[in-house]
Formats: C-alpha cells, sequence, structure tokens
C-alpha cells in the first residue's frame, strides 16, 4: 500500500492493487484506449480538440486513482473529481442542450454525493477504520444498539452511488447526458463511468460494512425492489424509443441494474455473474455507442427509423453491431450470457422468498425487450422490405480507426463468454 498524505490517524490518501481494482482498471484502459482510437475518425475537424483530449486523459487518470484507492476517503475524493473532469465531455459541443444536460449531470451527481458523504459521516464513527480490508470494518461493540442509524446510513449510500449508477428513480440525468455527448464520451460514460457507482456500492457494502450486516434486513429488500423496477424501466423505455443514442442510454439504466441485482444478493454465484457483466457490457455498450456515432454521421439522422437498409452498404459494422447485440441480449458464447446464467443461478440459490424467483422472471423479460429492441435494427438494416427506397448517400470508405477498436471490443464480449477467467481471476 502506498501512502500518498495522511491527515489524520483515520483520514488518508492511500492506494493499492486488489482485485477489484485489477477488474475495473481492466475495462477502463481498455474502453480509454479504444475510444482514443476512434476518436481519431469521430472528432476529425470538431472544434477545442486540445480541450477534449484534456479531459479524454484526465478522466482516466483519476478513474485510476479511484480504483486504486485504499480507503474510503481517498476513494470518495477521487469519485467526486471524476465527475467534475468528466462533465466537460458531455457539455463538448456547447450547445444549449449540452450545456444543460452537463448541468443537470453535475446536479444529480453532487445530489448522490451528498447522501454518500452522509452515510460516510455515520460509518466513520461506526468502524474500526475506512481500509478496504475486505469482510467489514465495522466495530460492533459500537454499533450495539444504534443497527438502525447505521442501516440508514447504508441505504443512504446505496441510493447515493445509485445515482451514479442510473438507478430509478434518480436515473434521468443518464438518458439526458448519453444521447447529447459526443460519441466517444457516451461509449466511455455508458462503459465505465456510470460503473464508478458500482464500485462505490462494492467498496461500501462488501468492504466497508460487510454484507453479513446488510443481509436479511429492510435495506437488502428495499434495494432489490428499486433494482428490479430498474431493470424493467429500462428495458421497456429502450423498447419503445426511437432516438438510436437514447435507446442505448435506456438499455444501459437496464444493464447495469442487472450488476446491482447480483451484489444485491449477497452471495458467491450472483457476484461473480455482477462482476461479469461488469466487464461483459462495458465493452458491448462501448462498441454499440461508437457505431452509433458512425450511423449517425453516415445517415445525418439520430433516428433508428433512418438505419433501414443500412447493412446493404455497411455490412462489417451491422454485423459488429449484431455480435455485441448477442452479449447483450445474453446468447452463447458470449460474456452476456455467462453473467446472465450466473446471476438467474445465483438467485435461484440465494433463498430470499419471493425475490429468488422475481429476480429470473424480471431478467428474462428484459432480456426479451431488449432483443426487442436491437434486433429490429439488424433486421432492418439487412432487410429493409420491399417498400425501401436507398436515400442517395454515396456509401464513404471507412478508416481503421472505426473498424480496429470497435472489432477489438467485440472480440473481448466474445472472449469474456469463452474464457472468463483471463478476465475475472479469484473469487468473492
Amino acid at each position: 500500500m502506498f501512502t500518498l498524505y495522511q491527515f489524520n490517524d483515520r483520514l488518508a490518501l492511500s492506494y493499492k492493487i486488489d482485485r477489484i481494482s485489477i477488474i475495473f482498471l481492466t475495462a477502463a484502459v481498455i474502453l480509454f484506449a479504444c475510444a482514443g482510437v476512434y476518436s481519431c475518425y469521430y472528432m476529425k475537424g470538431k472544434e477545442h480538440l486540445k480541450r477534449y483530449w484534456t479531459f479524454f486523459v484526465g478522466v482516466l487518470g483519476i478513474i485510476s486513482l479511484m480504483a486504486c484507492s485504499a480507503n474510503f476517503f481517498t476513494f470518495y475524493v477521487n469519485y467526486e473529481l471524476m465527475t467534475l473532469l468528466s462533465s466537460p465531455l458531455v457539455m463538448h459541443e456547447q450547445t444549449k442542450e449540452a450545456r444543460l444536460a452537463g448541468f443537470k449531470y453535475l446536479i444529480y451527481s453532487f445530489f448522490g454525493a451528498y447522501f454518500v458523504l452522509f452515510g460516510f459521516y455515520v460509518l466513520n464513527k461506526y468502524c474500526v477504520d475506512l481500509t478496504f480490508a475486505g469482510g467489514g470494518r465495522l466495530d460492533m461493540t459500537l454499533v450495539s444498539g444504534h443497527e438502525g442509524i447505521v442501516l440508514l446510513a447504508v441505504f443512504f449510500m446505496v441510493i447515493g452511488f445509485g445515482v451514479k449508477a442510473g438507478m430509478w428513480p434518480l436515473h434521468s440525468w443518464l438518458t439526458t447526458a448519453h444521447p447529447i455527448a459526443v460519441s466517444p464520451a457516451s461509449a466511455v460514460l455508458s462503459g465505465v463511468i456510470v460503473k464508478a457507482g458500482v464500485i462505490g456500492v462494492i467498496r461500501a457494502i462488501f468492504y466497508l460494512v460487510g454484507a453479513d450486516f446488510v443481509r436479511g434486513t429492510w435495506v437488502q429488500y428495499t434495494w432489490l425492489i428499486l433494482i428490479l423496477l430498474t431493470i424493467l424501466m429500462g428495458s421497456t423505455l429502450a423498447y419503445f424509443e426511437k432516438e438510436l443514442k437514447k435507446r442505448l442510454a435506456y438499455s444501459t439504466i437496464s444493464q447495469v441494474a442487472y450488476i446491482l441485482f447480483g451484489l444485491a444478493m449477497f452471495n458467491t454465484t450472483a457476484y461473480e455473474g455482477a462482476l461479469m457483466q461488469f466487464l461483459a457490457h462495458a465493452f458491448a455498450k462501448c462498441a454499440l455507442f461508437m457505431i452509433a456515432g458512425v450511423f449517425i454521421i453516415l445517415t445525418g439522422s439520430k433516428n433508428v427509423e433512418s438505419l433501414r437498409g443500412i447493412g446493404k452498404k455497411y455490412p462489417v459494422l451491422l454485423w459488429m453491431f449484431t455480435i455485441c447485440s448477442l452479449s447483450m441480449v445474453g446468447i452463447p458464447p458470449t460474456g452476456g450470457f455467462l453473467a446472465k446464467w450466473y446471476l438467474i443461478v445465483g438467485s435461484l440459490d440465494t433463498g430470499r422468498p419471493n425475490f429468488d424467483w422475481a429476480g429470473p422472471v424480471f431478467l428474462l423479460i428484459s432480456a426479451l425487450l431488449t432483443a426487442g429492441y436491437l434486433f429490429t435494427i439488424v433486421m432492418r438494416g439487412f432487410f429493409p422490405g420491399e417498400d425501401y427506397v436507398d436515400d442517395g448517400r454515396e456509401k464513404v470508405k471507412l478508416p481503421l480507426t472505426v473498424y480496429v477498436p470497435i472489432g477489438v471490443l467485440m472480440l473481448l464480449c466474445v472472449l469474456v463468454g469463452i474464457i472468463p477467467n483471463l478476465f475475472m481471476g479469484g473469487g468473492m
């Protein structure tokens, strides 16, 4: 462990590497590298490129520090800095809509962060220390008789981190910011930044409080209800959404809720499924946002309907979209299938009345809706119908800076399903 600065006997800026750090860093570095290469195509000719690259690299740096935090104080400091540094990526276009989206992102993020801060203040009083040693740091002698306030603090932290993860009912910043941001920023927002909330939940519950303290309490049951509502709401709204990037944003809300569901089950199988979903969704959704950005440039439209027949001119791009969609739905041999399998098996084994069967039902309904809102794009792209009329646009030769990063992410979607141990490492 490396300590950068010691404020007092409990607060210090300290860093170390553990399993969660490695998984998060793996996703972040790969996604930012791919999005960076893709940016060479997408950002070409746009203004304020120096500002874009400054904040793009800055966000990666602060995310790396956040992932390697050795205690909750260090994590919280870097978590807040990540929000500040990522907001200019949302507002990069400097239109009225972009500024409003960035402002909404900041307001929601800070609101969630203050919820986390309340929990932090309370837990600081009842924890032996704030380090991420694993298994929980609560001093049960101090907690005795004060279980109610500690559980309330935990719930506040779950809600606070849930804002960043797009959990209902504080999810709407995500569907405002993702469609407005430039596509490379949308890719890393959905693939990495929203998952900072997931990492926050893991650190707070599994490392600081301890899962045993929360298991079977009103906090677990309330959290599970919110998660299942988020899964269903995100998938349903994505199914009916006509704007491409906004459809993918609603999809992110639903798919990230899968991860939270696996964590909230508090058993090893579901936990492993959550981490696998973390990686599978990161690779697939980052690629889908990149492809969406290219489609919007090629068609001049943000609407899903404009993609009819796109496969006739750009079959390779649409095949990449198809394979990443397979992972999102959960079809073998992709990582999405393996993740959802673990989540469902873990749910059935958890022993929580009603939730043991409700989880698989909601996940299966969501998978069907996911197939509906993604595969309709694929079908209409390859088979536009007899009434299809070509828009008259000439086919554009796309550079390798489009195909290579998307191809790498597409390949990783499959590799997570075939050789998961390459990415997952040890157990819970």
